[in-house]
């Protein structure tokens, strides 16, 4: 099953997120919201390299 969208398209997501929160472009109203998809976006990426590491144990076994 194919991801909804890619890695990089989550980590740019994601760096604008942090970049927002480091420049004080967040409010408080949505301070929480944005945490929570920062957190999301972190989680798929994760899921995502554990998927691309399995594939290249896959391709690559140890001897």
């Amino acid at each position: 099953m194919k991801p909804k969208f890619s890695y990089e398209e989550a980590m740019k997501e994601l760096q604008s997120i942090v970049q927002a929160l480091q420049e004080g472009h967040i409010n408080m109203d949505t301070l929480a919201e944005r945490a929570g998809r920062a957190a999301e976006l972190i989680r798929l990426c994760r899921e995502r390299l554990r998927l691309v590491e399995a594939e290249l144990d896959e391709l690559f076994p140890e001897e």
